[in-house]
């Protein structure tokens, strides 16, 4: 496995694994599928400072994918960074998720960031684990901020420190 920026011929597969969670999971609070557009124009986006797409690859098959980006559009907000991770459906539980989150990770310190946050539907047991194995701390719920398959979801926050700034 290869952990490496994502590229433009990942595109389907991203959107593949991208839309497999909007349909299956609460962890992407939209119930309308991307499109192969959208998708290209995130990817463009995180191609920009600030933010980043990695992917775990086994040749040409993506195994899962891992962003930051903006935690909020303020800039007193510009040192803070919002994760996201998602593996293949066929392919959790083997450690994909750790091993992009710690490259993720390793490159928001090397770009200099003061914190990650990350924002996790509340139920979602295991990617709670994962993150608090990474050494994220609970930074509070909010609950009934949002709706998926007819139901209130409670929103976690973790955060992590980068540095000791």
């Amino acid at each position: 496995m290869l952990i490496r920026r994502a590229a433009d011929a990942d595109l389907p597969q991203l959107l593949a694994i991208h839309n497999h969670n909007i349909e299956h999971s609460t962890a992407i609070w939209t119930d309308t599928l991307a499109t192969l557009g959208e998708r290209r124009a995130w990817l463009a986006a995180h191609r920009s400072p600030g933010q980043l797409a990695i992917v775990a690859a086994e040749g040409d098959t993506v195994l899962g994918y891992a962003t930051y980006g903006p935690w909020r559009a303020k800039e007193g907000y510009r040192f803070t960074v919002e994760n996201s991770v998602y593996i293949r459906a066929d392919r959790t539980g083997e450690g994909l998720g750790q091993a992009l989150m710690e490259a993720l990770i390793a490159e928001a310190k090397t770009a200099g960031f003061h914190v990650m946050i990350a924002a996790i539907e509340a139920g979602n047991a295991s990617s709670i684990r994962l993150h608090e194995r990474l050494g994220f701390t609970d930074s509070g719920t909010v609950e009934g901020v949002g709706i998926k398959f007819g139901r209130w979801l409670d929103l976690k926050h973790m955060r992590l420190a980068l540095d000791q700034r």
